[in-house]
């Protein structure tokens, strides 16, 4: 007797069937990675860095760079690593200035832009360094020279003596959509040449503390050691350089950002033709228009920049801007938010004239100004001519602070960093961009020249304390002044 098969069973096969024909169909359509590897791995560079710090009396020690044990970041969040990560110990006078120094690693990725040793990574991966080494794809280690670096956009450039280098083809950032596949080849914990893919998750992105940065989101895994490294498109283009993540754990967490290629080239070629970066400076004090704002001030929908305070001596001031107007448009392109204004602004060549659409009393109106160049840009190029220069003591760049930032805090005066030079006496104490300077060797700060007359009449090399705010929290650190009339 010929046994039959239960009803149930033809149709289940059918649908296990259907299945695994679009399973294996969705598969062919996922990209192969394995010719962009092995066309760009070349390319690729391990960064290793090197520098001396001091180690104050008392300080957690625990794993990774930070030092801060991963239980206190685990309950207090990253914002605790930010605020103390370097500088948690006794403050100097008790004990933190006779600590002895040792010597400070940390990784990073790059990859090589010319044939004749020129390399791209982050401004962050190199900064402070004493020595930075360059680990190449056939295992050739080189010392690499810091052409020059970009806090703004945290780009840096750097070369090696070497020639006949393998290079990686560069795309065009602005062609990028999102939901496109991305990938990276970085060295995560050291692990060189390592992998991997995601998509594009958004574009555009402005974070906190880089106005002048409109990053690739992206959901490739990007950890410790993938900074400074490239961003392909399918096409094995670098289309960015992987440079953040967000994170509460200090590792991957699906959101790394990107400097679009376009943006790190630019920068890239100002540092190798000019040393430095200049940029279009307004001096305002801008803030989000809200939707309770847009209303009050007559507008159909929040847009546009609204201008919040003014640089007295700034280019908007001079040409006739006041607190209250809203910047519509920049030579007819739209400012939708407040942060697409220092973007526009800083990609126009400094004593250039714009004209800007603004709202003031309810009617919109054209006010022509002549773009400025960013202050700490003129200050760093006077510490370079200057050989007994103030500027080249510090190794900073400092702005007049806003009455507003002075109330924030409640103090009366202070300056405000506006750039950090890598490998400079403020970068080795752990100055960073933003902070805000209130003392110097025990002496009130009221103005950027009140700093530098006190920079004056200090000895050379000599070890005093800062007192500043970084958030709105104090702290001290040591600042070991460099003797201006060295090389």
């Amino acid at each position: 007797m010929k046994r039959q098969s239960p009803r149930w069973l033809v149709p289940w096969l059918t649908a296990l069937l259907m299945a695994l024909a679009v399973q294996t169909a969705q598969a062919r359509e996922l990209p192969d990675f394995t010719e962009l590897v092995d066309q760009a791995a070349p390319g690729v560079v391990n960064i290793s860095t090197s520098r001396m710090v001091k180690t104050p009396a008392m300080r957690f020690h625990g794993p990774g760079n930070s030092e801060i044990p991963e239980l206190f970041r685990h309950f207090f969040g990253d914002q605790f690593g930010d605020r103390f990560g370097d500088e948690f110990g006794m403050p100097p006078g008790q004990g933190g200035e006779s600590a002895p120094e040792q010597e400070r690693q940390s990784l990073g990725s790059g990859f090589v832009i010319s044939e004749d040793g020129y390399i791209m990574t982050n401004a962050h991966v190199v900064e402070g360094a004493d020595e930075i080494l360059v680990l190449l794809n056939d295992r050739r280690e080189l010392e690499a020279e810091l052409i020059g670096a970009d806090t703004k956009t945290d780009v840096a450039l750097l070369k090696v003596d070497a020639e006949d280098l393998p290079t990686l083809n560069l795309g065009n950032s602005d062609d990028l959509k999102v939901g496109e596949w991305v990938a990276a080849i970085g060295s995560p914990f050291g692990f060189d040449h390592s992998v991997t893919a995601g998509i594009v998750s958004a574009i555009n992105r402005t974070l906190p503390t880089d106005a002048y940065v409109p990053f690739i989101q992206t959901d490739v895994a990007i950890n410790p050691g993938n900074s400074g490294g490239p961003l392909f498109n399918l096409d094995g283009e670098v289309v960015g350089i992987n440079s953040q993540i967000f994170t509460r754990s200090g590792g991957f967490m699906g959101l790394s950002f990107a400097i679009p290629i376009s943006v790190a080239m630019d920068v890239a070629d100002q540092l190798r033709d000019e040393g430095r970066v200049t940029r279009g400076w307004l001096g305002v004090v801008i803030q989000p228009v809200s939707r309770e704002l847009a209303k009050s001030f007559g507008l159909d929908k929040p847009q546009g920049a609204l201008v919040a305070d003014l640089d007295p001596k700034g280019p908007a001031a001079r040409d006739g801007l006041q607190a209250g107007d809203i910047i519509l448009e920049v030579n007819d392109k739209p400012v939708d938010r407040s942060t697409t204004l220092p973007r526009l602004i800083g990609n126009v060549s400094p004593d250039t004239k714009v004209e800007l659409t603004i709202l003031r009393d309810g009617e919109e109106m054209t006010q022509t100004v002549k773009v400025g160049n960013w202050p700490d840009a003129e200050k760093i190029a006077d510490s370079q001519t200057s050989e007994q220069g103030s500027q080249a003591r510090l190794g900073l760049a400092i702005g007049e602070l806003d009455q507003a930032t002075r109330e924030r805090l409640n103090i009366d005066g202070g300056v405000r960093v506006e750039q950090v030079e890598p490998q400079s006496a403020a970068a080795k104490a752990g100055i960073r961009r933003g902070d805000v300077i209130v003392s110097l060797a025990n002496k009130p700060v009221d103005s950027p020249e009140a700093l530098l007359d006190i920079v004056k009449s200090l000895d050379k090399q000599a070890v005093v304390p800062v007192r500043l705010y970084r958030g709105s929290s104090s702290l001290f650190v040591a600042l070991q002044l460099e003797d201006a009339s060295q090389d």
